[in-house]
């Protein structure tokens, strides 16, 4: 069973899962108006993992006996100066995310609750990868700073990636 405080908790996850697949859209929109296709892909996908990630947190809720509960979602944004500052704007969000987490499972284990630990700790490792992830393309682009052709080349490895749920 979950605490009143917890359920309002793991509810307002399910909000900042949501938002942060409309902020990856308008981060897809940005490098969709800016005729980069491989990295719109790539946040597109992002988006779509993130959509998962509202589903596990709505599905957990449900199976612990839970009351979803829906709110809606702030605007996200949508100002952006480069590639490189997307990718920062990304990273920083993550973080928060991961400090949102990490918020859950302090309450969690305060509250002896190992039912929301063990489901908590699937996230956990997720959030390590999508930090990393972000790390990555940041060095990368600085790396490239203002070389076209290097920003095609990534652009191009961008595109391949996939949405494949993960089994867990």
């Amino acid at each position: 069973m979950l605490s009143t405080k917890l359920l309002d908790e793991l509810n307002l996850q399910i909000k900042y899962e949501l938002e942060s697949a409309h902020y990856y859209m308008a981060m897809e929109a940005y490098f969709d108006a800016n005729d980069l296709p491989g990295f719109a892909n790539f946040f597109k996908v992002q988006g779509q993992e993130e959509r998962f990630h509202a589903e596990k947190f709505y599905n957990f809720v449900y199976e612990t006996n839970g009351k979803v509960s829906l709110t809606a979602l702030d605007l996200p944004g949508k100002d952006f100066d480069s590639p490189l500052d997307v990718f920062k704007k990304a990273l920083v969000h993550e973080q928060f995310i991961t400090k949102r987490i990490y918020h859950l499972m302090d309450i969690a284990v305060e509250e002896k609750n190992y039912t929301t630990q063990s489901m908590l700790n699937w996230f956990i490792d997720e959030q390590v990868e999508e930090e990393n992830s972000m790390r990555e393309k940041i060095v990368i682009l600085e790396r490239i700073q203002d070389n076209p052709n290097g920003l095609y080349m990534l652009d191009a490895q961008l595109a391949a990636r996939i949405f494949t749920p993960p089994v867990a």
